[in-house]
């Protein structure tokens, strides 16, 4: 693989799939949010069901938060790597090395704002599941 390929796998590979994720997050947090706000608890027959209904793309959000680090780890991995191709050509350029950790730290960045705001999206709504479940309750 050579030095171009992972520079372009890691800026528009990683923080691609980073962006993805935190757009399907926040397109299931809107997706709850609508959900919850309509629902009527008493037209459940059973706790099981409400709580089905309720969690539901729940696990989903919560995999996106937990997830979402890894991945611009993995993307920080990569533009290390990029470091240390460019610098074993012998091309000991301060910009060049420097424009590799930048994008080994954006990596990084990324993957952890995606992951704050999806575990931000997933605690909100566990909150509301949990009112809606003790209205059912009373």
């Amino acid at each position: 693989m050579n030095i171009e390929t992972l520079k372009i796998l890691v800026d528009y590979g990683v923080i691609s799939v980073l962006i993805f994720m935190s757009f399907i997050a926040f397109m299931l947090f809107i997706e709850r949010l609508l959900f919850y706000r309509k629902l009527d608890v008493n037209s459940f027959e059973s706790k099981k069901r409400l709580d089905v209904a309720l969690t539901k793309n729940l696990t989903f959000i919560g995999t996106i938060a937990s997830n979402s680090p890894y991945i611009g780890l993995l993307g920080t991995v990569l533009a290390i790597m990029l470091t240390f191709m460019t610098m074993s050509e012998g091309d000991i350029e301060a910009t060049k090395i420097m424009a590799s950790l930048a994008l080994a730290l954006k990596a990084t960045a990324i993957g952890l704002v995606v992951a704050i705001i999806s575990m931000i999206f997933y605690n909100i709504l566990s909150r509301y599941a949990e009112v809606l479940e003790s209205k059912y309750e009373d």
